[in-house]
């Protein structure tokens, strides 16, 4: 079977940022015999997300990540379907999905890599297991729940960074259906704040690029920042965190304004932001998704009902990504790209704020 696959070409240059050259497609041979437990899977949509920014370095700067070799197939999450098995776990026409899925159009898997899901949850939007009912929703669900601490009687403040990408837009979300009073975003566009109060019931929206930021944080937080979703890290979290309250809580998720950056993960903080986390009894942990994972099926459960309710919304909008089409399903919007060879395209895209909510890229149908 001949299939493509996209390969790392190249890591970034000096400056950090990646292009879409670093990537390229190629076409290989499949051996058509499978092996005892393996399975041939064909992919349907793949993700791609700020934190495959660090893979693309000799060093991932964790120890929970592994670099992306050069001239070697790329992996991130993906779904897709069972067309021939050898494994006892897995039958054809399974849905599948996996952490570690590869960029390509089918490809050869050890069945018990792979997680059997209910295309039920979704009522059929499979993609929607890669981000809203996926990893994207566990870590914005689990995150506010194990290191929020939100009080629904205490009328508290979130503040979300990143607010409009996958996982800050799920979590301001699920920040005001756990009992927040006030929900405010952080995202790099006017089209994008506005879709965050329109479309997602923030309460309100800053942004970053416009204005002083924290002037518009005093402005849109006048009672203090209770509980911070970081998804960005730098210049914003700071001026965040200068704004919290006494007790406050730091959700450390992620810090992609540093990811092209030479720097350590999480990324030092500043002499000032530490006295004032100090002084003020601030939490500020680091958040992974995977340390909490014996939690995941109640939450996906969950995730499902609100999704399947209207109660979230898995995206909102954007127009300004001309590979971009969005489809409905029950007032909710997806960011799409179609095509193996728009791998490359959609991720530097992403890192660069060109979307709204999960980017996915469809494989096939």
């Amino acid at each position: 079977m001949q299939v493509q696959r996209i390969v790392l070409n190249s890591r970034p240059g000096r400056d950090g940022a990646p292009v879409p050259e670093n990537f390229c497609l190629e076409e290989i041979t499949l051996a058509p015999d499978l092996k005892d437990g393996e399975v041939l899977v064909r992919t349907l949509y793949l993700s791609v997300d700020p934190y495959m920014r660090c893979r693309m370095n000799e060093d991932t700067g964790t120890d929970y990540l592994t670099p992306w070799q050069l001239s070697e197939c790329v992996d991130g999450g993906g779904v897709g379907v069972v067309e021939a098995s050898r494994c006892s776990t897995c039958s054809v026409g399974d849905v599948v999905t996996s952490f570690n899925w590869p960029w390509q159009t089918h490809a050869v898997m050890t069945g018990s890599g792979l997680q059997k899901v209910d295309p039920k949850l979704v009522d059929g939007r499979l993609s929607y297991f890669l981000g809203a009912v996926g990893i994207t929703g566990l870590t914005a669900l689990l995150g506010v729940r194990e290191k929020g601490h939100i009080n629904k009687e205490a009328k508290q403040t979130m503040v979300v960074s990143g607010a409009a990408g996958a996982c800050g837009s799920l979590a301001g979300q699920i920040g005001r259906l756990d009992g927040c009073e006030r929900v405010v975003g952080i995202c790099g566009s006017d089209e994008k704040c506005k879709a965050l109060v329109e479309d997602l019931a923030f309460s309100a929206s800053i942004n970053y690029r416009r204005g002083d930021v924290p002037a518009q944080l005093k402005e849109s937080c006048p009672d203090g920042v209770d509980v911070y979703f970081d998804n960005v890290g730098g210049a914003i979290s700071d001026a965040v965190i200068e704004q919290m309250n006494h007790g406050g809580h730091v959700i450390l998720c992620g810090q992609i304004s540093q990811y092209n950056k030479d720097v350590p993960y999480p990324p030092p903080l500043s002499e000032r932001t530490q006295e004032v986390l100090r002084s003020k009894g601030i939490t500020r942990e680091r958040f992974m998704v995977l340390s909490f994972m014996s939690k995941a099926e109640a939450a996906i459960w969950e995730l499902s009902q609100w999704i399947k309710s209207a109660q979230i919304k898995a995206s909102a909008p954007i127009a300004s990504f001309h590979l971009c089409y969005f489809a409905s399903y029950p007032q909710v919007l997806e960011t799409m790209v179609s095509g193996l060879e728009n791998m490359g395209v959609a991720f530097c895209s992403m890192m660069k704020g060109g979307n709204i909510g999960k980017q996915i890229v469809k494989i096939s149908e």
